[in-house]
């Protein structure tokens, strides 16, 4: 494995338009963190970036929202969420913002240097425009169909259900989410990054590891969804990408020709990574080149799979042709986090937030980190649950590291006067738990930190082991000598735990080592003498974890589900724009028999249906696949909207749309006549 100087470390900028939930912890924070702790107690340079995402169409609609401007809803958040990662524990060096004048210049100047270069292509093309607000559409203030997945709000730079990237100009049924009309094609002017001229460097890139014939990373090491995502964009083939928006909250595109126009939000935030670096550097006397411009630094980026062609395609082409810049030698993207059983959702209020977290559970940092990790989404989406959390702080916490620890210390107090006994001690014992260090070092570096936490915790139940096999408390009175090696070899053990856990529990194994008595000097392999002296004293002994209540798990529960219901009624209770009574009359409401059903291929949402109007038959496609099965439905009188216009949905010509209310969830209900009624019969 090639050895590096140095090591830049980023995680995803969150937008500071709302807090952080446990997703994003999962995903792109908790891991870069554990990475950093261990690459640090390796003794290694690391650089750890990261700050709010201030600009883009996300922020402005928020502050739509809030009745506020942009500057005070990005204030807020920022302050929220750079408060919640302190208490949390997630240890950047800096936490910067891209509204700074600082970022401004720089993702300025990056522009600059490009467009010197000429390597964007000034486009006039048609772009969405709102008549009514009478102000063009960023991608984020339009939603309508995804083309490839069919959910009904996808935004218009990406499908939040599927994943897709998108253009504006790829959705179905289009509406401006300003005034909920029907937006216009208007012609404007951008900045485009011709991406298909860089289409095959991309390709060797990304699948060989190789740029201009230089080694750069081994594809081998990077996960299969990582690589599947980008070649599936690849196949796709790159295609040009405006790096410039009409809008008025952002990095301003520094053209006189370009008034009232900024940079593209995925041209402007992964530039915080640089501008971050240059406070960070400015501020420790370092230089920032150093990171971002050395082939002897190593470049991490830490994402949810949601940001992954930003960072591995569009990001490394920006990179690239400015020059002089190093490229992600890994982007070790994590899956989605589920919660009981559901999306999370901040729409609908279905998160746990961290902020909250920290306040309903103060002290319990490391539970929440040990539990993220233990379940980390790493290749594939998992799901977090309330009783998994009490359970793995219960049994494993508890009972297995807490429990190791205290009987250690206990018998320490009871035995030896709570010093440490003048004895030999157990090598095999401990030879048995420095080889768990090269485990958790290999996963670790191979960014599996679920395995690499097992395998920390494997030291906790080797001391179990340890103690419940040899007995010291029925050993004391025959073998003194013998007690003693064994209480000095489990300490030995304790020490251990409070390095090799260091990554993963930090603010816990703090309190070890204070409990142990020994120097808060942290390395990755270290002599037990260095740390714990035969006759030093040890402190006595305090609960590491104590037990979470059934109560405490209920009450989160019952949180959650209160919030979700305050969010629908918040939402279902929001007026509507009033139409007329004549924009009424011109919808073609009418009772229609299901005669047939099946699921659509390679969708999980899709049903195809016939449908019976008695003097006609239709195709329709519906969404509800994930609430009815095709032979539950058939014969059911529902409602169609007959006139809408016909639309193509994965190749299928859908001829109307049938009506649905929301349930629990993301069940749907049909909307049926309460007593039969004759096919085709009206609506009114």
């Amino acid at each position: 494995m090639k050895k590096y100087k140095r090591h830049l470390v980023t995680s995803a900028l969150p937008y500071a338009n709302g807090p952080l939930h446990i997703g994003h912890i999962a995903g792109a924070y908790l891991p870069a963190d554990i990475y950093v702790r261990f690459l640090r107690m390796k003794g290694e340079d690391v650089a750890f970036i990261c700050g709010s995402d201030e600009h883009g169409a996300a922020i402005t609609i928020q502050a739509k929202r809030e009745g506020v401007t942009p500057q005070q809803v990005v204030d807020k958040y920022h302050t929220i969420n750079k408060k919640a990662f302190e208490d949390f524990g997630i240890a950047f060096d800096i936490y910067h913002r891209t509204s700074s004048e600082l970022h401004h210049k720089t993702a300025s100047d990056f522009f600059t240097v490009l467009n010197a270069k000429g390597d964007f292509e000034k486009r006039e093309s048609e772009q969405f425009y709102d008549e009514e607000a009478k102000q063009f559409l960023a991608d984020r203030y339009i939603i309508g169909t995804c083309p490839k997945c069919s959910y009904e709000n996808a935004y218009g730079d990406q499908c939040e259900n599927c994943g897709s990237s998108l253009n504006p100009t790829d959705l179905i049924n289009p509406r401006s989410t300003l005034s909920g009309g029907k937006p216009v094609l208007k012609k404007t002017v951008h900045w485009y990054l011709p991406m298909n001229e860089d289409e095959e460097w991309v390709k060797t890139f990304i699948n060989e590891g190789t740029i201009d014939g230089y080694e750069h990373h081994n594809p081998k090491n990077w996960k299969n969804h990582v690589l599947g995502q980008c070649n599936s964009w690849l196949d796709s083939g790159l295609q040009p990408r405006a790096m410039t928006r009409d809008l008025d909250w952002g990095v301003k595109v520094p053209l006189e020709e370009a008034d009232g126009k900024v940079l593209y939000v995925w041209l402007d935030a992964p530039i915080g990574y640089i501008s971050a670096t240059k406070q960070w550097a400015e501020d420790n006397d370092k230089e920032w080149s150093d990171y971002w411009q050395s082939k002897s630094t190593k470049l991490v980026h830490f994402i949810g799979k949601d940001n992954i062609v930003f960072h591995c395609i569009i990001f490394p082409i920006l990179l690239k042709r400015h020059g002089d810049f190093i490229l992600p030698n890994n982007v070790p993207a994590n899956e989605f986090l589920n919660l009981e059983g559901q999306k999370l959702s901040t729409s609908k209020n279905w998160a746990v937030w961290l902020h909250e977290y920290m306040e309903d559970f103060a002290e319990r940092q490391d539970v929440l980190r040990y539990v993220l990790c233990s379940i980390a989404p790493e290749a594939k989406d998992s799901e977090f649950t309330w009783k998994d959390f009490q359970a793995r702080n219960n049994n494993e916490l508890v009972a297995i590291l807490g429990n190791f620890v205290n009987r250690a210390i206990v018998l320490t107090h009871k035995y030896f006067d709570g010093k440490v006994p003048e004895s030999k001690v157990d090598t095999a014992v401990l030879n048995t738990v420095c080889n768990h260090y090269d485990k958790v070092e290999e996963a670790i570096l191979k960014y599996n930190f679920r395995q690499a936490l097992a395998e920390a915790m494997n030291v906790a139940r080797i001391g179990n082991k340890y103690l419940a096999d040899s007995e010291p408390w029925k050993l004391i009175k025959t073998d003194p000598a013998k007690t003693a090696e064994i209480i000095h070899t489990s300490l030995l053990i304790a020490t251990h735990l409070s390095h090799i856990l260091e990554p993963f529990l930090p603010h816990t194994m703090k309190k070890l080592r204070g409990l142990l008595n020994i120097k808060n000097h942290l390395s990755w392999h270290f002599e037990e003498t260095q740390l714990l002296r035969p006759g030093q004293q040890v402190n006595p002994a305090e609960h590491l974890f104590t037990p979470i209540e059934d109560s405490t798990i209920e009450a989160q529960i019952q949180k959650l589900e209160n919030n979700k219901k305050a969010k629908a009624t918040q939402t279902n209770g929001q007026a509507k724009t009033p139409i007329s009574f004549e924009d009424f009359t011109k919808l073609d409401l009418k009772v229609v028999t299901i005669l047939e059903a099946e699921k659509v291929p390679k969708t999980n949402k899709l049903l195809k249906l016939k449908v019976d109007l008695g003097d006609e038959q239709r195709t329709v496609v519906s969404g509800i696949a994930g609430s009815y099965s095709p032979e539950d439905i058939i014969g059911r009188q529902v409602i169609l909207l007959a006139n809408l216009e016909p639309r193509k949905i994965k190749g299928i010509e859908s001829q109307g749309m049938i009506l649905m209310a929301d349930g629990e969830g993301e069940d749907l209900s049909f909307v049926s006549p309460e007593k039969k009624v004759d096919n085709g019969g009206k609506v009114s």
